[in-house]
């Protein structure tokens, strides 16, 4: 597969939320019973003013999908990560700033630069000059992929309910740094 085969474009969140969860099912390993609720929370994330929401399409097929909004400190992950930052001295952090809320690319599509292409054009179309996320606190690729764009460690060991893996909550300024010309 080579990235010139894959279209980026603005989807209905709403509409494309099934086969957004069958590719973040694919590519984070969740059961039938985790992707029903995720797909009433992601439901609920499409009403939000500000939502953007990116599909990348192979031939029809979403292959991964991207989106966020801006943050507000009344959105439950906000009241989560809150204390874990203020803790850090990084409270600061769920102001004006564009949340990265997922980010998914089904496994046989990863490596190539499409997760990249898909948090860049996200974080250049929120107006926003600073972006935040979570993501599993391990060394994985996703971390590596963020840390290559200017994200940092805000927090990590945080604890989000009903999981038993740890999360780092990471954020850089905007625009993401260009990871193709750092060596």
């Amino acid at each position: 597969m080579q990235l010139s085969e894959v279209t980026i474009e603005p989807i209905d969140l709403a509409a494309w939320a099934p086969y957004a969860l069958e590719v973040q099912s694919a590519a984070f390993g969740l059961s039938p019973e985790e992707v029903a609720v995720r797909l009433q929370i992601v439901g609920r994330h499409a009403q939000q003013p500000g939502v953007l929401a990116l599909g990348a399409l192979c031939g029809g097929r979403l292959v991964g999908f991207g989106y966020g909004m801006p943050n507000l400190r009344e959105h439950w992950w906000s009241t989560v990560i809150q204390p874990y930052l203020e803790a850090r001295g990084y409270g600061d952090w769920l102001d004006e700033v564009f949340a990265v809320t997922e980010l998914h690319v089904l496994p046989q599509y990863q490596g190539c630069g499409l997760g990249s292409a898909l948090i860049r054009t996200l974080c250049e179309r929120s107006g926003r000059h600073r972006s935040i996320l979570s993501a599993i606190d391990a060394e994985t690729p996703a971390r590596r992929l963020y840390r290559s764009l200017g994200y940092r460690d805000l927090a990590r060991a945080v604890r989000f309910p009903n999981t038993d893996r740890p999360y780092a909550v990471m954020g850089a300024r905007l625009p993401l740094l260009d990871r193709w010309s750092q060596g």
